[in-house]
């Protein structure tokens, strides 16, 4: 599945944001904690260039804790500062002041020895559609700022918003990459919605997830559709058993994948199924991702 998708406002953000890049003194990046790497855009970090640099590992409360604290510390290592948050519950965003601050310390003594002391600090916030950034922005800065629809696309233009005396931050709109090399990279941006669904074939959508779970988290499977994942599998397999549990039959017995595919999703974006984490860092060292 090769998935393209580049619509013609992304590429205007981009130029922007290699504008703004200049007005910000660090930048902020808010990730899926299920999907840390896919849901990094590369080109964040070519216009970045050598800006101290913030991930946010956002949705902790639908991923794996154990796997949260080992992207954590991955990215640790690449020399960046984590915060772990759950936005719509509010939980970690207090922290983001006082750690924009211990980013850039250095930068805050250098103001200080020139008589700058109080000068604002800020900060560009960036991440690709639907990871949650207007929610985080409107939690952070503790009012309804940005215009937040858990749908691809919708912040648009350029915000800047006050964290509190001494802080702003720059929202800008969240954009994709021309093209996924790796094709299971646009499979994961579609199975969190990253991806509009009418982009991608729902039910290839579904069985690639379903296969994915039915490998690494078969527990969560076996306890919302009541079957037993077998040791070995064809993925499509898993999706009609999962339908024929639901009692989802058409005429002659057959199951109704389509509709069962349509509920998986929706389960798996709720977090109706369990806290799965579907990246592991190893994936990232693997690619040289690591600094």
């Amino acid at each position: 599945m090769n998935i393209q998708w580049y619509p013609g406002h992304m590429t205007k953000t981009r130029r922007q944001m290699e504008q703004d890049i200049r007005l910000v003194d660090a930048v902020c990046e808010i990730v899926d904690a299920r999907i840390p790497l896919s849901s990094r855009n590369p080109d964040i970090d070519v216009i970045c260039g050598g800006k101290p640099r913030m991930i946010i590992l956002n949705r902790i409360d639908m991923a794996d804790p154990a796997m949260t604290k080992r992207w954590a510390g991955f990215f640790r290592r690449c020399g960046m500062t984590v915060l772990e948050t759950d936005c719509k519950n509010r939980k970690g965003t207090g922290q983001f002041a006082s750690a924009v601050r211990e980013l850039l310390k250095d930068k805050i003594q250098k103001y200080q020895e020139k008589g700058q002391a109080g000068r604002t600090l800020r900060v560009m916030v960036v991440g690709i559609p639907n990871v949650g950034k207007s929610t985080f922005i409107n939690a952070v800065s503790g009012r309804k700022s940005a215009k937040a629809e858990n749908r691809p696309g919708v912040t648009r233009g350029k915000q800047w918003i006050t964290v509190e005396k001494g802080l702003e931050m720059l929202d800008t709109p969240g954009i994709l990459w021309p093209k996924f090399e790796d094709p299971e990279v646009g499979l994961k941006l579609a199975y969190t919605g990253a991806v509009k669904d009418n982009v991608v074939d729902v039910e290839t959508l579904a069985v690639h997830l379903i296969g994915l779970l039915g490998r690494e988290y078969p527990d969560a499977l076996e306890s919302r559709y009541r079957f037993t994942v077998p040791d070995t599998f064809e993925d499509y397999e898993l999706l009609e058993l999962a339908g024929r549990k639901r009692g989802m039959l058409i005429s002659g017995g057959e199951v109704d994948t389509e509709r069962m595919s349509r509920v998986l999703l929706e389960e798996y974006r709720n977090g109706k199924l369990g806290r799965f984490t579907l990246e592991k860092p190893e994936e990232a060292e693997a690619d040289g991702k690591e600094e």
